[in-house]
C-alpha cells in the first residue's frame, strides 16, 4: 500500500475539480487554455488539501521510528520497553516513501505560484482583450499586465532592499526564496482572514435560516425582483450594443479592409440579431470613392470587447432568470404540500428534464413529501449545528493556537491526544476534517463574491472566462497560508511549537520564516485574531447594512425596501406562473384535439385527395386533345401580341375617356386597357377575376 493512497487521491482530486469546473465553466464555448489553466489551478490547490493530511501522519512515523532508533537501550528493562516501542511505532497504512513528498510539494507548490502569479494574469488579460488576432492580443495583454507585474517587483524589491541592508543576514539563495514565499503568503493571509470570518459565520446561519419556513422563498422573490432589473439592463445594454454593430456593419462594406473584423464582432452576436442585421453582399460600394469616416482598427477592438461582454451578461441572466423560476415554482409547492393530508408531495409543473428510472422508483411522491416537509428542515438545524460547533473551535483555536504550555489550540490537543497511541486512522481523518472544513469556509466565500459584473462565479455553465481565471488566482494565493495556518493550529509546524523535531516536508519547502522575523513573530501569530471582529461583524450583518446604505439591495428582513422587492418578485413569480399554466393549457387542448379528432381527420383528408387525383386524371384526360390541337395556336398568338405591345409606342394614357377599347388584345391580357380603366370595374365583368 505505500504510495497507494497518494495516487488514489490524486485521481480522485483531479476528477472531482473537473465536475466543479463543469458546473462553472462552459467546455465547449470557452477557450481551452482557460479551461486547462482554471483547472490545473484548482486542482493544485485541492490537491494540497486532500495531500497535506498524509503529510502528517507519514511525519508522525517519522518522528516515532527516529525517537526509537536514537534512544540508548541501557539495560533489559530499556530493551523491552524498545521493543514495545517498535510494536507501537507500525507503518501507517498511508506511509509514503521518504523522498517523495519534498519534490511533490515542491512541483505543486511551485506550480501554482507560478500560475498566479505569471500564467493566470496574463491569460486574464488575453480572454478579455478584443483584439482580432493573437498578436494584438498578447501585445494588450502585456501593457495591462506592465503595471501589474510592477507593483510586486516594487514590493520584492522593498524586502529584498530590507534584508541586503540588516547586516545581520547574508543574501544566500535560499534566504531569497523564503523572502518571495514569506511575501507571498503575507499577502495570501490577510485575505484568508478576511474570507474565513466570513465564512465561519455565514455557512451555519445558512442552513439554520434555511430550516426556517418561508425563509428560502421570501428570498427567492427578492432574488428574483433583482434579477429581473439585472436582466432588463442587460437586454437594454445588448440592444445599444447590437445597434452600434448594426451601424458599423452598414458603413464598413464587404470590400473594405477591416471588414474581417466586422465579420468577426458579427459572430459573436446572437443569432437573430446576425439575421437582422445581414452581411449587405449584393451592394457593391468601392469605399476609395466615398469620403466618409470609417471606424477605426482601435474602437473596432473596443466595440468587439463590449459585444463580448454583453452576450455573455445577457445569457447569462436569461439561464439565470429560468433556474430561479424553477426554484420558486418549486418552493412554492413545497410550501402547499405542507398542508397536504395525503403526504404525497404534487408538483404545479412536471419537471422539464425526464427522471431516471431509479428516481422514480425509489423517491415516490411519499419519500418527496417526508424529505421535503419534514426530514429537511430538522437536517439542516442538526448540519448547523455541527457546523457552529466547528466554527467556536476554530476561532479559539486561531486565538491561543500559539500557546504551547499549556496547549489550548482544540485542533492541537486532539492531534497529541492521538499521536500518543500512534492511531493514524484517527489522526488523518482529525486532519482531513479540520483543513476540509477550513476550506469550505474559504472557497465558498470566493464561489459568493460578486464585484459587480467583473467578477462573479454563476454556475450552470454561465461563468465567463475572467472569472474563472480570477478565481484560479485567489485558490493558488490562498491555499499555501491556509495549510500553513492548519499546521499552526495542530502545533505540527516547528516555528510554533518551538520543539526540536522533524518537520513536516511541506514546512520544509516553505523554508524557515525566521529569516523575517517580524512576519513570523508578529504578523503570523497574531494578525489571525482579527477573525474574532470578523466574525462579530458578519453575525451582526455589517457588511450587509454598509452596502444597503450605499445603494446596493442586500436582503434583510427588517428593512422596508427589502419588503417592496420581495413583493415586486413575487408579483412576477406569480405573472410568470400564470403565463406557464397557459402555455401548458394549450398544449393540452391540442394534444386532446389531436388524439380525438386525428384519426378521423387523416382518414377523410386521405379519401379527399384520393378522389382529388381521380377527377384530376380524368380532367387531363379529357383535355389533353384539346390542349394538344390549341396550344401552339395560342401560345405563339399571345407571344405575338405581347412582342408587338412592347415594341410599339404607347401613347398617354387618358383617364376621362369613357370609351372601352373591347380589343381582344386587352381582354386576354385580364386587367388593364389603354383607356384608363381596370376590366374589374365594368359592370358587366365585375367578377371575372375572382
Amino acid at each position: 500500500m505505500s504510495g497507494a493512497a497518494l495516487g488514489i487521491e490524486i485521481v480522485f482530486v483531479f476528477f472531482l475539480a473537473l465536475i466543479i469546473l463543469h458546473r462553472y465553466g462552459d467546455f465547449k464555448k470557452q477557450h481551452k487554455l482557460v479551461i486547462v489553466g482554471t483547472l490545473l489551478a484548482w486542482y493544485l490547490c485541492f490537491l494540497i488539501v486532500f495531500i497535506l493530511p498524509l503529510d502528517v501522519t507519514t511525519t508522525i512515523y517519522n518522528r516515532c521510528k527516529l525517537a526509537v532508533n536514537s534512544s540508548p537501550s541501557e539495560s533489559s528493562t530499556n530493551n523491552e520497553s524498545d521493543k514495545l516501542r517498535k510494536q507501537e511505532c507500525f507503518k501507517p497504512w498511508s506511509y509514503i516513501p521518504t523522498g517523495i513528498m519534498p519534490i511533490f510539494w515542491r512541483v505543486v507548490y511551485w506550480t501554482s505560484q507560478f500560475l498566479t502569479w505569471i500564467l493566470l494574469p496574463f491569460m486574464q488579460s488575453y480572454a478579455r482583450s478584443g483584439g482580432f488576432s493573437i498578436t494584438g492580443k498578447i501585445k494588450t495583454a502585456l501593457i495591462e499586465n506592465a503595471i501589474y507585474y510592477g507593483t510586486y517587483l516594487l514590493i520584492f524589491g522593498a524586502f529584498l532592499i530590507y534584508v541586503a541592508v540588516n547586516p545581520k543576514f547574508n543574501l544566500q539563495w535560499s534566504e531569497l526564496q523564503t523572502i518571495g514565499i514569506a511575501a507571498a503568503n503575507t499577502w495570501g493571509l490577510f485575505l484568508l482572514v478576511l474570507l474565513l470570518g466570513y465564512g465561519l459565520v455565514e455557512i451555519p446561519r445558512s442552513h439554520w435560516s434555511g430550516a426556517k419556513k418561508g425563509y428560502l422563498l421570501m428570498k427567492t422573490y427578492f432574488k428574483a425582483a433583482k434579477l429581473m432589473t439585472e436582466k432588463a439592463d442587460a437586454e437594454e445594454n445588448l440592444e445599444d450594443i447590437m445597434e452600434e454593430v448594426r451601424k458599423v456593419s452598414e458603413s464598413i462594406k464587404y470590400n473594405h479592409p477591416l471588414r474581417k473584423c466586422v465579420d468577426t464582432i458579427l459572430k459573436k452576436c446572437p443569432t437573430e440579431y446576425q439575421e437582422r442585421m445581414g452581411r449587405n453582399m449584393d451592394d457593391y460600394e468601392d469605399f476609395e470613392e466615398r469620403h466618409n469616416t470609417y471606424p477605426t482598427e482601435k474602437s473596432l477592438v473596443k466595440l468587439h470587447k463590449q459585444v463580448i461582454y454583453s452576450v455573455q451578461r445577457h445569457r447569462r441572466t436569461q439561464v439565470q432568470w429560468r433556474i430561479l423560476l424553477e426554484q420558486a415554482f418549486y418552493l412554492e409547492d413545497v410550501a402547499k404540500n405542507e398542508t397536504s393530508a395525503t403526504r404525497q408531495f404534487v408538483h404545479t409543473f412536471q419537471s422539464q428534464e425526464p427522471e431516471s428510472k431509479i428516481t422514480q422508483y425509489f423517491y415516490t411522491p411519499t419519500v418527496e413529501w417526508y424529505w421535503e416537509c419534514l426530514l429537511r428542515p430538522w437536517f439542516h438545524r442538526i448540519l448547523a449545528v455541527v457546523l457552529a460547533t466547528f466554527s467556536i473551535i476554530v476561532v479559539w483555536s486561531e486565538c491561543t493556537f500559539f500557546s504551547t504550555k499549556p496547549v489550548l489550540s482544540l485542533f492541537a490537543v486532539f492531534i497529541q491526544l492521538a499521536e500518543k497511541s500512534y492511531n493514524y486512522f484517527y489522526i488523518e481523518m482529525a486532519c482531513f476534517l479540520t483543513i476540509f472544513f477550513l476550506s469550505i469556509c474559504v472557497y465558498s466565500t470566493v464561489f459568493r463574491i460578486r464585484v459587480f459584473n467583473y467578477y462573479y462565479l454563476a454556475s450552470h455553465h454561465q461563468t465567463d472566462a475572467y472569472s474563472l481565471l480570477f478565481s484560479g488566482m485567489l485558490f493558488c494565493r490562498l491555499t499555501p497560508p491556509l495549510c500553513l495556518n492548519f499546521l499552526g493550529l495542530t502545533h505540527m509546524d516547528s516555528s510554533i511549537s518551538h520543539k526540536s523535531t522533524q518537520p513536516t516536508a511541506y514546512t520544509s519547502i516553505m523554508g524557515s520564516m525566521r529569516v523575517l522575523s517580524f512576519i513570523a513573530d508578529g504578523f503570523y501569530i497574531y494578525y489571525p485574531m482579527l477573525v474574532v471582529i470578523l466574525c462579530i461583524a458578519t453575525y451582526f450583518s455589517l457588511g450587509t447594512r454598509c452596502l444597503n446604505l450605499l445603494g446596493f439591495q442586500q436582503f434583510m428582513g427588517d428593512n422596508e425596501m427589502t419588503s417592496d422587492l420581495i413583493d415586486e418578485g413575487k408579483e412576477l413569480i406569480r405573472r410568470e406562473k400564470r403565463k406557464r399554466q397557459r402555455q401548458e393549457e394549450g398544449e393540452n387542448r391540442r394534444r386532446e384535439w389531436k388524439e380525438r379528432y386525428g384519426n378521423s381527420r387523416e382518414d377523410s383528408t386521405r379519401n379527399r385527395n384520393v378522389q382529388a387525383d381521380q377527377k384530376e386524371s380524368s380532367f387531363i384526360e379529357t383535355n389533353t386533345n384539346r390542349s394538344v390541337t390549341s396550344k401552339y395556336t395560342r401560345s405563339n398568338g399571345r407571344n405575338e401580341r405581347d412582342r408587338t405591345e412592347l415594341l410599339q409606342d404607347v401613347e398617354p394614357l387618358d383617364f376621362n375617356a369613357d370609351s372601352i377599347n373591347d380589343d381582344p388584345l386587352d381582354s386576354d391580357s385580364g386587367r388593364y386597357q389603354p383607356g384608363g380603366r381596370y376590366l374589374s370595374m365594368s359592370q358587366s365583368r365585375i367578377f371575372d377575376d375572382v
